[in-house]
């Protein structure tokens, strides 16, 4: 390449550059403060005492539950 053609290349992207910059400050919202709510610290303390913590009638997961009895004291042995 020729040195004129390197001068040419170089203004070029130079003012690509400005151009690409000025077209994407429209489409970049610009920078706004927003404000946010506060909220409460979670703690690791759980109080049972509250009634809208624990439900009553729910089911209670640590409960065995047996659909059919079973004899069977070896199931994968084919002693079915």
């Amino acid at each position: 390449m020729k040195q004129q053609d390197i001068a040419i290349l170089i203004i070029i992207v130079f003012f690509a550059g400005i151009a690409s910059f000025f077209v994407a400050s429209k489409f970049v919202a610009p920078h706004k403060e927003v404000k946010a709510e506060t909220v409460t610290a979670i703690s690791k303390d759980f109080n049972t005492n509250n009634a809208s913590n624990i439900n009553t009638d729910s089911i209670n997961p640590t409960v065995r539950i047996e659909i059919a009895p079973n004899n069977n004291e070896q199931p994968f042995n084919n002693g079915q």
